[in-house]
């Protein structure tokens, strides 16, 4: 049973991507990942507005311009001399892909930091491309030209192969995909980036954290989309994110034509181990339907290959809810 697929230039031996968290934030936490059967791993991002707020807290504390130009340097210095060396660290340690992961909302000084990556051997970078569009003052255009501006400016920088993770927060949805794919300036899109939510204390009368692990319904805005944009831009490799928890989840993720899926929280939850777990529900699946390889089923339920596609397309309940009284 050929679990193996291709993703960013790279074989995996699985479509298994551990996605950036806490997770791959150090060596020893990889090689158990990799020991459980990882097919690759998405470091713990970096982000661009953590160096920036050290470095602002600094200003605010000191006042003076030019101890906040030097901590401001040795901030972003620090910072990613860290990172830099788990990539290393990573390389040496383990054989699987490595890929570095930087979250950003706009173009900026950080792209460098991208080929630093690249220096330290990281096999790709994932932008994580996290923008909510909040700005009233915004047009849908302008957030996806964003997009389109950050990933021009780290293809410039870069050889290494890019995925970029989006979000679903978006009117245009399918034709910043075209757009993307069109450019030619990412090689994957990941659907979809899991952004921090806030929720309310009644008793305590504050703002605090929502849950962090994705529900198991959180899957199904990935498996639309996917569903529906996959087959259109082949030259593009998606990639299914967010509650992905099962091998079962796995494999609808394939049928609707992802070619890799990233798992966090379920690994959370369960531990390494449950990599196995997965795989091992998805060669069980694979043998009952005879399918010897990920590429005997992949896209076989997409927007294109099913009979009636409009199912990918609809979003009133009418059908469902029309006979409830």
């Amino acid at each position: 049973m050929d679990l193996s697929t291709q993703y960013l230039g790279l074989k995996l031996k699985n479509p298994i991507i551990i996605g950036s968290s806490g997770l791959s934030s150090n060596v020893e936490k990889i090689k158990a990942l990799e020991k459980n059967n990882a097919g690759a791993i998405v470091l713990k991002s970096i982000f661009e507005e953590q160096i920036l707020q050290e470095a602002y807290r600094e200003k605010i504390e000191y006042g003076i311009p030019e101890a906040y130009d030097y901590i401001n340097q040795y901030s972003q210095a620090m910072s990613l001399d860290r990172f830099l060396q788990l990539i290393e660290d990573a390389r040496k340690n383990v054989k699987i892909p490595i890929i570095g992961s930087i979250n950003a909302t706009a173009k900026g000084k950080w792209v460098e930091f991208a080929k630093k990556m690249e220096s330290a051997g990281a096999h790709a970078i994932e932008l994580n491309i996290g923008i909510l569009p909040s700005d009233i003052n915004k047009t849908c255009s302008e957030v996806e030209k964003t997009h389109l501006e950050i990933l021009e400016e780290v293809r410039k920088t870069i050889k290494i192969p890019i995925a970029v993770k989006i979000s679903n927060y978006m009117s245009g949805l399918a034709n910043l995909v075209k757009q993307i794919s069109w450019s030619k300036t990412a090689d994957a899109i990941v659907m979809f980036n899991r952004f921090y939510n806030p929720d309310i204390d009644i008793d305590k009368m504050d703002v605090t954290v929502a849950k962090v692990l994705s529900d198991a319904e959180d899957l199904m805005p990935s498996l639309r989309w996917i569903a529906l944009l996959a087959d259109k831009f082949k030259q593009t490799q998606f990639v299914g994110s967010t509650a992905i928890y099962t091998g079962e989840d796995v494999i609808k993720q394939i049928l609707v034509g992802a070619d890799a899926v990233q798992v966090v929280s379920s690994i959370y939850k369960h531990g390494p181990e449950f990599i196995n777990t997965i795989l091992s529900k998805m060669k069980d699946w694979m043998k009952a339907k005879n399918f010897n390889n990920l590429n005997d089923f992949r896209g076989k339920l997409s927007f294109s290959n099913i009979k009636n596609p409009n199912v990918y397309e609809r979003i009133q309940f009418m059908r469902y809810y029309g006979t409830l009284e």
